[in-house]
């Protein structure tokens, strides 16, 4: 008899174990939002369900950022953003949330920093109408290991781990640059090493910025011009620049720096077509000429059959 109530008392408590377990269904008016913390070892993403039946997208900011700065005291993980770093607040402008820090967050170590930026992102990219990120430290944008501007941030620029961060790796490259006519686009081979953390598209995005390194070959943008996102999803490469992308002064044919994207971006087998945004809209045309609303895919009749250096060559 003594043996049954210690087995009827083991099984209630794997009862109760069993129960405790077990997610609680949403109340009406609740909504799930995941806030994003660090594990113990601060190397990767902890998320953490919070409900709330807040619906006004300022209010829900605020409690996010306020839910992602304190992390529960049941919790076994650890804030992402430093003790040292100050939040000053927030601003929003359509689809883009800018977040404020003094400039103790650009001294975060970088791992800790991108992983902070990873939380960040996740978390506030679950409201309503937020897009894009845009991260401030002090006054300055945010700029990345290698001094170039972070931009605008979308939670599928980053993965759940970025223990890595030193890590880098060697990519050839393809990019199209113009010549001194300016109609036709002509490819230029590129080895380069660059962080694992930093996608290809991005990459080819900075070189193309940065200007030709072959002879003969002339720039299709101008390097004015600020990426503030890019991602890709299904085959479509996303492009957000700034309205500076608008303004390309340069004295080459409206559909050279168009396709010097587009072609350079081709190059890669997850790449097919290419959806270019200025400050998130689609709805504006490129010298007037351009509607940028298209989808933009390979177009080998702007390729010249000649190199750049081969083409001077043969006028001499």
């Amino acid at each position: 008899m003594k043996g049954l109530r210690i087995w009827l008392a083991y099984l209630i408590m794997l009862m109760l174990a069993g129960c405790t377990g077990r997610e609680h269904p949403l109340e009406d008016g609740e909504t799930a939002y995941q806030v994003y913390y660090l594990n113990p070892a601060m190397t990767r993403l902890a998320p953490q369900e919070y409900r709330t039946r807040t619906t006004d997208p300022e209010l829900l900011i605020q409690e996010l950022m306020d839910r992602f700065m304190k992390v529960p005291a049941d919790l076994d993980s650890q804030a992402a953003l430093s003790e040292k770093v100050t939040y000053q607040g927030y601003k929003q402008e359509d689809m883009v949330l800018y977040l404020y820090f003094d400039n103790n967050y650009a001294n975060m170590p970088p791992e800790r920093e991108i992983l902070c930026r990873a939380a960040l992102v996740r978390t506030l990219n679950q409201v309503p109408g937020i897009d894009y990120i845009s991260i401030y430290s002090g006054d300055q944008l945010l700029m990345d290991v290698s001094g170039m501007p972070v931009g605008m941030l979308s939670a599928s620029d980053f993965t759940d781990s970025i223990s890595d961060v030193n890590a880098f790796e060697r990519a050839e490259l393809t990019l199209y640059f113009t010549d001194a006519s300016g109609e036709l686009l002509f490819p230029e081979k590129r080895e380069v090493v660059h962080n694992i953390n930093t996608s290809v598209e991005k990459v080819i995005l900075e070189e193309l910025l940065s200007g030709p390194e072959q002879p003969g070959l002339d720039p299709t943008l101008d390097p004015g011009i600020k990426l503030l996102n890019i991602s890709t999803n299904e085959n479509v490469c996303y492009l957000n620049f700034d309205t500076a992308f608008l303004n390309n002064s340069l004295e080459i044919k409206d559909y050279i720096p168009i396709y010097s994207i587009v072609n350079s971006l081709s190059e890669l087998s997850s790449v097919n077509r290419v959806q270019i945004s200025i400050n998130g809209s689609q709805d504006v045309k490129f010298r007037d000429s351009i509607e940028l609303k298209t989808m933009f895919e390979r177009n080998l009749d702007y390729i010249g059959e000649e190199n750049g250096q081969e083409k001077k060559e043969t006028e001499e």
